[in-house]
């Protein structure tokens, strides 16, 4: 009876650390409603930093089927994205594996400088207006698992997607998905994925909370947690298994703002929760975020969190908000 119960507290705890049902990019329990990247003559007050974000995805050792990487309205001149005077933009997507598409040091920059294209260049297409793909999907691949980067810190296969605006001045506004199919979202049981720095739409309604959480591992001591372009849309929360809430120094218009943070033992091998609390009903509101550690090392956001989705011990005070 022990030896069973001892199995069921492994297979949970296996379960929290790798969330099985979500492949999305953003994923369900993040609420963000898209990604955005901007061409490359965008104005960065309008809330994209340099124009490229880079995500991972760890497809697991023991799977071995054919996979996709599916794209949801890649294009830039439709329903969902961001006009700045007429849509001229063209973004690429491009997905790398191999040697170094993770473990080379510039592919984990907060910008693209370097060799953050390191790795087997193993498909790309860039997108410009295209109603064939507006408010539909394009799918990548098929891939084999084995043309990952394999590394054992994740006993998995690690593959690359480089999104960069190489043209034009609008958003382009995007989703993913991992997927066994190309018609449809199948998830992989044991995928993740995540990023170093990251891009992203906020919801119009501020009823909506989205969520991002970056990963604390057991060497951290303190975080740096730093916000681009919120324009002063609300509060900027963390909570933890130790913080219940404690509001960040919130960015406004095309600047910066970081604050640290202390990282208690508990805290460790778990992840934060930071949420984006709108209190005003500001549009097309995009804002860039990213986490360091007391050694100025980028921190993973995971868009399934590692460990779960963090729950104070306690009881969080609830935030008044002005109208």
């Amino acid at each position: 009876m022990k030896s069973k119960v001892l199995l069921i507290i492994i297979i949970i705890t296996f379960l929290k650390l790798y969330d099985i049902k979500s492949q999305p990019i953003p994923s369900i329990e993040e609420n963000i409603p898209f990604l955005v990247t901007f061409g490359k003559d965008g104005d960065v007050k309008w809330g994209d930093d340099d124009f490229v974000q880079i995500f991972f995805v760890v497809i697991p050792v023991k799977f071995i089927q054919p996979f996709y990487i599916r794209i949801f309205d890649p294009d830039c001149g439709g329903q969902f994205d961001e006009l700045k005077a007429e849509f001229n933009t063209k973004t690429s997507f491009s997905i790398y594996g191999g040697k170094g598409a993770y473990t080379n040091p510039d592919s984990k920059n907060i910008d693209p400088v370097g060799n953050y294209k390191a790795g087997n260049l193993l498909t790309t297409k860039s997108f410009g207006i295209d109603t064939k793909y507006d408010n539909n999907w394009y799918s990548f691949g098929p891939f084999n698992p084995s043309e990952g980067e394999l590394v054992s810190d994740f006993q998995g296969y690690v593959f690359k997607i480089v999104i960069e605006g190489i043209s034009g001045d609008d958003g382009n506004l995007y989703r993913m998905f991992i997927s066994t199919s190309n018609k449809e979202n199948t998830p992989i049981e044991g995928c993740n994925a995540f990023t170093y720095e990251y891009t992203f739409r906020l919801y119009d309604d501020a009823n909506n909370i989205s969520h991002i959480y970056p990963y604390i591992d057991d060497k951290v001591i303190s975080v740096k947690i730093s916000n681009f372009d919120w324009d002063n849309d609300g509060i900027i929360r963390v909570i933890s298994v130790a913080k219940n809430g404690i509001q960040l120094e919130a960015s406004s218009e095309g600047d910066w703002k970081s604050q640290i943070l202390p990282v208690i033992q508990e805290e460790r091998n778990t992840s934060f929760d930071v949420q984006f609390v709108k209190t005003k009903y500001i549009k097309n509101n995009n804002v860039v975020v990213y986490v360091t550690n007391q050694y100025g090392e980028l921190l993973p956001f995971y868009v399934s969190p590692i460990g779960g989705i963090p729950k104070y011990k306690g009881k969080i005070k609830p935030i008044k908000i002005k109208k």
